[in-house]
Formats: C-alpha cells, structure tokens, sequence
C-alpha cells in the first residue's frame, strides 16, 4: 500500500534529502521545509521505496501538496 507525504503547512522546500528508488525506514527524513525562518523535517511514517518525489529546492508549497509517495 502506497502512503501519500503532504505538506502540513505553506513552505518552501529548504532541502531534498532522498531520491526517486532509494529505500527509507520509519522516521527517516525525506525533505526539510523552510517556514517562518525555521526548518522543519518531514520524516517518513512507513518504510518502503520511494516511488514519486514531486518537490525540489526552491519550490514553495501549500498545504496539501504532496511531497513524496511511499510505497
């Protein structure tokens, strides 16, 4: 079962931590948000492959967008 990553918040994409194909375990981080001059994690809530990675360094997001899919 694949697992939809969405942005909780409006942000931009402060750094792109995995790849399309690599593998990640629970709480492995997959990208860092910049909002209001804090960075945030966001970290993976089930392991397996990811398949879809919709987001690069730089891209402001909303809240909702999807970030990542793992499945």
């Amino acid at each position: 079962m694949a697992e939809d990553v969405r942005a909780e918040m409006v942000s931009t994409v402060f750094e792109v931590v995995v790849n399309k194909g690599d593998v990640v375990d629970v709480g492995d981080t997959l990208v860092v948000l910049e909002s209001m001059k804090m960075e945030i994690p966001v970290i993976a809530e089930t392991a397996g492959t990811v398949t879809a990675l919709d987001v690069a360094v730089g891209d402001v997001i909303q809240a909702g967008d999807l970030i990542a899919v793992i499945s």
